[in-house]
């Protein structure tokens, strides 16, 4: 079906601006491997927020980080609760 946003970039940077809110619905519409690149998007672009340090006394761009890491966090612990609760029949190897 595809991702919102074009990409699983795009979707992880618009999750991180706040222009979509992730739900169990919209990750419900991608397929595993589609989710596979999104969490690693996600991981990706929490690393770039992180690795950008405004200045301390920047107060606005300070809250505009931690806003954008909060909605990746938000996204990326959302993701993974959902993927686990796809797949409840794990086997052993048998």
């Amino acid at each position: 079906m595809g991702f919102p946003g074009g990409s699983a970039w795009g979707m992880a940077k618009d999750i991180a601006e706040g222009v979509l809110l992730p739900t169990e619905r919209s990750f419900a519409r991608l397929q595993p491997g589609e989710l596979d690149q999104l969490a690693f998007e996600l991981e990706r672009a929490l690393r770039d927020v992180r690795g950008a340090q405004p200045a301390i006394d920047d107060m606005p761009a300070v809250q505009q980080r931690n806003r954008r890491l909060q909605r990746l966090n938000g996204g990326l612990t959302m993701l993974r609760s959902f993927r686990s609760r796809q797949r409840p029949g794990r086997s052993s190897g048998g």
